[in-house]
């Protein structure tokens, strides 16, 4: 099967694109889900597409892994055209989506076993695949056990062990950790690490903050089917601006006195500096670098000795309420699978 060399990279550029997106639409009705999305991922690189629900981050996934057709645009995904080239598409891909959609009936080894056959994996690879997933998700000893005695995180272990069984070279994960508790959620993205370190590359949908610093080498925003922002997430933070000032002094009891000085000197306005007696420092906005030693020369005039002073970028949270004007949501509490989402890779 003809593969489609349309990696847009020059040299030095660095890595080329995994998965090219241009002007992807698509429409449910009078709803336009995605109005001419434009993204790239490049390889051996984690891509967080983030937005709030409803904005079409599934959507994407599922257009991208051939589980819908676009109504216009074009995507071609480690050099196949996904609606041109589907099945080429599918032998490259894997996609764990939001719920874990594995068979209950069926063991964690049959689960694993039966998807490497419908891969076309030999019998042999098929189960030497599997055994080796097993261990590496920590499922060796529930191997045997039926799929619905597992706990949430095993099943969500096994799904993502699932859409690696055809060592794909892209794979789609979409809200991953929806429902999972802190301990589970953090063996996810150790392994998610993991899959990029061996050559991976990643597209994430989240909403989960926290999630996509962990992951992310780059973000892309969406709202309303559009991409709204997108760059490394120092760029998104710096774009955003509102970098917070913290100054600690010497001695804790000279909080309050230097909050005065800076709300004297008039960094930002009266009242902007605010006293965080957890931390021992006074926090205040700044607008550029040049207050920094202002700030200095303003607190020490005063005859207030500095233990030190540092500068934050704004939270990830407070950068998608900027740009999206909505809270992020925290991850929800797991519901039934969609039987859309059966393996893509399938």
């Amino acid at each position: 099967m003809t593969r489609i060399d349309n990696t847009p990279r020059q040299d030095g550029a660095g890595p080329s694109a995994a998965v090219v997106v241009r002007g992807l639409v698509k429409h449910y009705g009078e709803t336009k889900a995605l109005d001419g999305v434009d993204l790239e991922v490049r390889e051996g690189t984690v891509l967080g597409v983030l937005g709030p629900n409803g904005a079409g981050k599934t959507t994407l996934v599922r257009c991208l892994s051939t589980l819908i057709t676009p109504d216009s645009g074009h995507a071609v995904v480690a050099g196949y055209d996904v609606v041109k080239q589907p099945r080429g598409t599918r032998r490259v891909i894997g996609l764990t989506g939001q719920y874990a959609s594995v068979d209950e009936k069926l063991s964690g080894y049959e689960n694993l076993y039966l998807i490497g056959r419908l891969l076309d994996l030999p019998r042999k690879e098929a189960r030497a695949r599997a055994d080796g997933l097993l261990e590496r998700f920590s499922l060796t000893d529930a191997a045997k056990r039926p799929a619905s005695t597992y706990s949430g995180g095993m099943r969500r272990r096994l799904d993502l062990a699932a859409s690696m069984m055809g060592r794909p070279s892209v794979l789609y994960l979409d809200e991953p950790t929806t429902g999972l508790d802190p301990r589970t959620r953090n063996e996810v993205w150790t392994e998610v690490k993991r899959m990029v370190a061996e050559g991976a590359t990643v597209l994430l949908t989240t909403q989960y903050m926290e999630e996509a610093e962990q992951l992310a080498s780059e973000l892309t925003v969406i709202d309303r089917g559009k991409v709204i922002a997108g760059g490394r997430i120092d760029e998104l933070k710096a774009r955003v601006g509102g970098r917070t000032l913290r100054v600690r002094p010497a001695d804790p009891l000279e909080l309050r006195p230097t909050a005065a000085a800076l709300d004297d000197f008039g960094l930002t306005g009266p009242g902007s500096a605010t006293v965080d007696p957890e931390t021992g420092t006074v926090v205040v906005p700044i607008l550029s670098d040049e207050q920094l030693t202002a700030v200095v020369g303003a607190v020490t005039a005063r005859g207030i000795t500095l233990a030190g002073i540092t500068t934050e970028l704004p939270s990830l949270d407070a950068v998608f309420l900027s740009l999206t004007g909505h809270k992020a949501s925290a991850p929800q509490d797991a519901s039934p699978a969609s039987p859309e989402f059966a393996k893509a890779a399938v």
